[in-house]
């Protein structure tokens, strides 16, 4: 939690932008509920806070356990603590403006949410769902976003060593997970990004193999996904590295994917699109006659969450600008074999791309 009231974050004209943007989508006001982009606009990190934007003024709504928190951290909002559920307050607040049209985060409302809503509003109110008026905004990141990124990727990458060092053959899955998160909380994270991947062996193939009681095998692929938040942004990385001797097979899949990762960093410039990116991947590795075993996207944005817009896949349309922050993750999934899978995160530039994760790619035998 960054409670300071001087934290290089540019909330008021991110305020400014949301207010231009309720206009534009002749909206009389915006409630805000998905934490994250209540987080975005005033720099509230508490775990319950609805964000009233109306005629360019926000107010917080959060309950009483987060008084001081709120007050330390909001900026450019004004805060209530209501006595009530904090989203019945919001839309009462709501109903007494006697607006026609309320837009509402209807993808991250709950039925009940929506429920209250219709009680609490202005019989004359009525409710408009929009999609990723805030996410939008949030793809391009600011100098201050992109430091904050930077220094949750290399403080990530700096624990990869310890996971490494506890992967023997007889470790169990979890174990390895263990020591990585426990290095990254003594590093200084805040917390881990997601539920750290560690799949080893033929589990390897499992894209999301989260980690488990399996042992490490004697020869194999491990798969080691994961990511720390600081200061509220996270990181993200994967690399894939060998237990024992690899085999000629286990050398042309990595390399594959190693060449598939870079020509798809290659194909990151401002002007084209993600959808581009992801065909560069696909392309390599559909030589090397591996295509249909790369089953998932080539990457996503990352910022207050792990998962953000732009999806970097297949026929989309999204085109790159200069601040947006993505991952470069083409893998193959070879069933009952293993699986390999690299990861970096990229900043787009005025010109191309820079790399953001430092930790090497070459193929790392145990």
């Amino acid at each position: 939690m960054d409670q300071s009231l001087d934290n290089g974050m540019d909330y008021r004209s991110r305020q400014r932008r949301v207010a231009q943007a309720v206009e534009s989508h002749h909206l009389g006001a915006l409630l805000v509920t998905h934490l994250p982009n209540v987080c975005y606009l005033c720099g509230f990190t508490g775990s319950a806070g609805v964000l009233l934007v109306a005629d360019g003024r926000p107010t917080l709504f959060t309950d009483g356990r987060y008084r001081e928190q709120a007050h330390a951290e909001v900026q450019g909002a004004k805060v209530i603590v209501p006595k009530g559920p904090i989203l019945d307050a919001a839309a009462r607040v709501a109903a007494g403006l006697r607006i026609k049209t309320i837009g509402v985060e209807g993808e991250h409302l709950s039925l009940a949410a929506e429920a209250t809503l219709a009680r609490a509003l202005h019989p004359k109110t009525r409710a408009r769902s929009t999609r990723g008026l805030i996410e939008e905004q949030r793809m391009v990141k600011e100098p201050a976003e992109i430091q904050r990124i930077r220094d949750a990727v290399r403080l990530g990458s700096s624990v990869f060593d310890t996971a490494v060092a506890a992967i023997r053959p007889g470790v169990c899955e979890r174990e390895v997970a263990a020591e990585l998160e426990y290095a990254a909380r003594k590093a200084g994270a805040d917390g881990m990004s997601f539920e750290t991947i560690v799949a080893a062996g033929a589990r390897s193939a499992l894209p999301h193999g989260q980690a488990s009681a399996q042992p490490i095998p004697r020869r194999g692929f491990v798969v080691l996904d994961f990511g720390v938040i600081l200061r509220d942004y996270c990181s993200d990385m994967t690399r894939t590295v060998h237990v024992g001797k690899p085999t000629a097979k286990s050398r042309r899949l990595y390399e594959a994917v190693r060449e598939a990762q870079q020509a798809a960093i290659e194909a990151v410039r401002p002007g084209r699109t993600v959808g581009e990116v992801d065909e560069a991947a696909r392309a390599v590795l559909k030589r090397a006659a591996l295509g249909r075993y790369f089953t998932h996207s080539t990457g996503h944005g990352v910022g207050l969450e792990i998962h953000e817009p732009p999806r970097v896949a297949r026929g989309q349309q999204e085109v790159m600008q200069p601040g947006m922050v993505i991952t470069i993750e083409p893998g193959v999934y070879v069933p009952g074999y293993g699986g390999v899978r690299i990861e970096d995160m990229v900043v787009v530039t005025t010109a191309s791309c820079e790399i953001l994760t430092p930790t090497s790619k070459e193929l790392l035998s145990l």
